[in-house]
């Protein structure tokens, strides 16, 4: 008995013995398990708990316009969270669901998720991002009022503003919710704009969870650079006006432009429609396109063709899209074919409406079908007459014509500082034969961007030389020191000085006597050439063809400051670049020589359409006011009975077409008006005598030859406007005759 006891009692002890070592055997475990494997994971919790880690946002850099007007800028916004246990009961959500309800305008599902957010158990739920300073006030009250400081938080951060919209959006690009550039300069300058975020860490005590001031480090934010474009505001609006009333009034698929100074290569203005608002990118502008959408009856193919309008309203077409550039290309070929001395402006050709090339079975034929007779090199130019440039392209050969469609810089991108340029598509030098050649003559076979023909251009009117284009003329750091600046870089010289002046002069006859007319500026002298191509195979009845029409211009073409490229991408009227594409530039051209302080120089035919200041007659006697405006070749009509002028429409200062009427009242009598009648379609002699009938005068802009193909097609006045009498009325004409060239 006394044995069994003995060996019950030694096994217990042993029992506890085992589990004694064991305890401690899973400590020592536990201790080496929580110190190596998970040490550095429990060592970032217990700093996690212990401090407070907060970023400070930096601010993203600012872009400028030439002129340093802000073309995007970030501010300060605010994000607002919820720290759910903080919130004490079912009074404080409601309290709290009811003002966000009231501020941010919430449905009910919108209440219901929020709602759900006060019952979360976590510290930390976001409700609204990057709001203003005036809600974010509001909210700081509502805080204070209801002794909710410790449930709603704010945390500083930034939001891009684009004061001007849609100005340049393609060019500028826009951010995404992350502040990360997502296309245009936005996205290229990126690196740059980007600032360095700052942080604030800062001990808390563990017991009472109260911030120990004592234990703070702190990081400043540095803010991104900033950059300064060559984009002109003036010039920029006047291509986005002039490409936009063309794209609704012709329904086209697009209409784009760029202006350049064509001596230091910087973009002007740069314009692809349809575009977008960068404050509010996802959203579509162009009405055709909202129509298609609209008329579809199945949501996901309204989803899909509505995803397809939107990328495509991002994209930059002059940089990232090619197009082939029909007959503006014969400037580069006629530049060519002078500098390598196989034409002059001698040179002449027959033109019967074909012309048979060996290798193709039938003729290749005029846009003139019956032909335009016998020509010189100018006038084959301002004709733009296709067998004519393929006699040329066969004087100068595969390989001279090669090379200098590679030294116009055909061959490569231009490197312009935007992103997604594309490469330009073409027919390498041993894949001609002689219809490649005869094709590419007048512009067809080959596939460019618009900012490659643009270049191009750029060097036909600065005597040759191929210059970079750039969109950035500098970088400026957030203390406003400039760290980086662009400066001209030449390419190559391409054509001689004297090849440069000889092309530009045949140019300018195609505005003076061919189918660039239409780009006609008073008191500047416009250099231009028209352009069509045919988009084969992209008909939707498989038999009509679609087309892009465009306009090249340089102007002064005696000293030239600028080179511009205008394009229209099918339009619902067959109509070409010189009824399209010309108006454009032109009224482009005038506020271009304007904003650049170039002077107009008028011709003595010009001199006699000018207007002119209306003289100041008020208060002067009538005999006296009827003298003054006779000696300034001014008609009068005088309205009361009375012996002095009171009033005079149009007032002084103000403009008046040469030879036009001021009306004179000489008793306070209220202002007589008339109705502005509709002048479309009228001659320049019809529109005169209609303004004459309605008491009016009228200022010609655009065309002004008195033809029956030269029509009015704008006025600064609608149909049905009542005005006063004498009011002036700028009109605009141009020529309605078409040539898809």
């Amino acid at each position: 008995m006394r044995m069994n006891t003995k060996k019950s009692m030694l096994k217990r002890i042993l029992i506890l013995a085992l589990v004694i070592i064991f305890l401690l055997t899973s400590s020592a475990v536990r201790v080496l398990y929580l110190q190596v494997v998970r040490g550095e994971e429990l060592s970032l919790k217990a700093e996690s708990q212990q401090l407070m880690d907060t970023e400070i946002s930096a601010m993203r850099g600012t872009i400028y316009d030439a002129d340093g007007n802000v073309l995007a800028q970030s501010a300060t916004v605010w994000n607002i969270y919820l720290d759910p246990l903080e919130i004490d009961d079912d009074e404080q959500r409601n309290l709290i669901v009811e003002k966000f309800t009231e501020l941010f305008e919430y449905d009910e599902e919108e209440q219901a998720e929020l709602l759900e957010k006060t019952k979360a158990e976590n510290h930390y739920e976001i409700v609204e991002k990057q709001v203003e300073n005036d809600v974010k006030e509001e909210i700081s009250d509502f805080m204070s009022e209801n002794l909710l400081g410790d449930c709603i938080g704010m945390e500083e951060t930034t939001k891009r503003y684009y004061p001007y919209g849609s100005l340049a959006s393609t060019v500028i690009g826009f951010t995404g919710s992350d502040d990360q550039g997502l296309s245009g300069l936005e996205s290229y300058y990126n690196d740059e704009l980007t600032g360095t975020n700052g942080r604030i860490i800062t001990a808390k005590d563990a017991v009472s969870n109260e911030i120990a001031s004592d234990y703070e480090t702190s990081v400043e934010a540095t803010d991104g650079n900033s950059i300064v474009t060559t984009i002109n505001q003036t010039i920029q609006y006047y291509l986005e006006k002039g490409l936009r009333e063309t794209l609704e009034e012709y329904q086209a698929k697009g209409a784009y432009g760029i202006v350049m100074n064509c001596n230091t290569g910087a973009v002007l203005a740069m314009c692809s429609l349809p575009d977008y608002d960068c404050n509010d990118p996802y959203t579509l502008t162009y009405s055709k396109n909202i129509e298609e959408i609209e008329a579809l009856t199945d949501e996901d193919e309204q989803a899909e063709l509505e995803s397809e309008y939107v990328q495509n309203q991002w994209r930059n077409f002059t940089v990232s899209d090619t197009y082939v550039p029909g007959s503006v290309f014969k400037t580069f070929m006629v530049s060519a074919a002078l500098e390598e001395n196989v034409v002059d402006l001698n040179t002449t050709y027959t033109c019967t409406g074909s012309i048979t090339v060996e290798g193709w079975d039938s003729p290749m034929y005029c846009h003139n079908h019956s032909g335009h007779g016998y020509q010189t090199l100018t006038e084959g130019l301002e004709n733009s007459c296709n067998p004519f440039f393929i006699t040329i392209g066969q004087k100068l050969g595969v390989h001279n014509y090669f090379k200098y469609f590679d030294a116009f810089g055909f061959t490569e991108k231009t490197g312009i500082d935007l992103p997604g340029e594309s490469e330009s598509q073409y027919y390498e030098e041993d894949e001609y034969g002689l219809v490649e050649l005869a094709s590419a003559s007048f512009g067809q076979t080959n596939s460019l961007t618009p900012i490659q023909i643009c270049t191009g251009l750029c060097a036909i009117a600065n005597g040759g030389k191929l210059l970079q284009p750039y969109v950035v003329s500098s970088i400026v750091d957030s203390d406003g020191k400039t760290v980086e600046k662009t400066e001209t870089q030449v390419v190559r010289q391409v054509i001689s000085e004297e090849t440069s002046e000889t092309v530009r002069e045949m140019m300018k006859s195609v505005v003076d006597n061919g189918t660039g007319k239409n780009a006609y500026v008073a008191g500047y002298r416009v250099a231009g050439k028209t352009g069509t191509s045919t988009k084969l195979g992209e008909s939707a009845d498989g038999e009509s063809d679609k087309y892009i029409v465009s306009f090249a211009a340089i102007a002064p073409s005696d000293d030239p400051e600028i080179a511009m490229l205008i394009i229209v991408d099918e339009p619902n009227e067959n109509l070409g670049g010189g009824a399209l594409c010309a108006p454009i530039a032109a009224e482009v051209i005038e506020e271009a020589m304007n904003v650049m302080g170039i002077e107009p120089i008028y011709d003595d035919d010009e001199i006699e359409d000018l207007s002119e200041s209306t003289p100041s007659v008020v208060d002067m006697s009538l005999s006296d006011a009827k003298e003054t405006l006779t000696e300034n070749s001014l008609s009068y009509v005088v309205i009361g009975d009375g012996d002095t002028v009171v009033r005079q429409s149009p007032s002084a200062n103000s403009t008046v077409p040469n030879g036009g009427t001021v009306y004179l009242y000489t008793s306070d009598t209220e202002k007589e008006t008339t109705t502005v009648p509709d002048f479309t379609g009228l001659t320049v002699t019809e529109a005169k005598n209609l303004a004459k009938t309605n008491n009016l005068n009228i200022e010609i802009s655009g065309n002004n030859m008195d033809s029956g193909t030269v029509v009015a097609y704008k006025q600064s006045e609608d149909e049905g406007t009542k005005v006063e009498k004498g009011s002036v009325i700028v009109v605009s004409f141009k020529n309605t005759e078409s040539v898809l060239d």
